[in-house]
């Protein structure tokens, strides 16, 4: 019974992703992926603390993956030095992880969470902040 209820809630999570990627724009997009990372994270954290190394490697690669993602996604053509800086420190917390991961070291994983959150924090602020840059302008 319990087996298929987390097949449900995942099966859930993926659609309701799905659904909102849809309709998101840029800005949203990068904010369900550093969301997603930040609870990679903080599973990965709770995983290592209860010793179970399985889940704690699905929810190390998961954040991996996301990190290689945003990696991927940067434009070095618009913002240049933002994009390098950018790409070290997801580079960085990738070696960490790695780190992490064959260490079980729970103090890196909260080391990176820390670093995700303070990225986390600008995006969550975009949107405000563009928004009164535009008010600005047509002012």
């Amino acid at each position: 019974m319990k087996a298929k209820f987390k097949r449900g809630a995942a099966a859930y999570r993926n659609v309701q992703t799905t659904a909102a990627a849809q309709y998101a724009d840029s800005i949203q997009l990068t904010q369900m992926l550093f969301s997603a990372l930040l609870e990679s994270l903080a599973e990965a954290e709770g995983h290592i603390n209860r010793n179970d190394f399985e889940k704690k490697a699905s929810s190390l690669s998961r954040a991996n993956k996301i990190l290689l993602g945003l990696q991927g996604s940067l434009d070095f053509n618009k913002g240049k030095d933002l994009s390098m800086n950018l790409s070290d420190i997801y580079e960085y917390s990738i070696r960490r992880l790695l780190h992490a991961s064959l260490k079980n070291d729970v103090t890196v994983v909260q080391e990176i969470k820390g670093i995700i959150s303070d990225i986390d924090s600008a995006w969550q602020g975009l949107p405000t902040a563009l928004a009164k840059q535009s008010i600005a302008a047509a002012s």
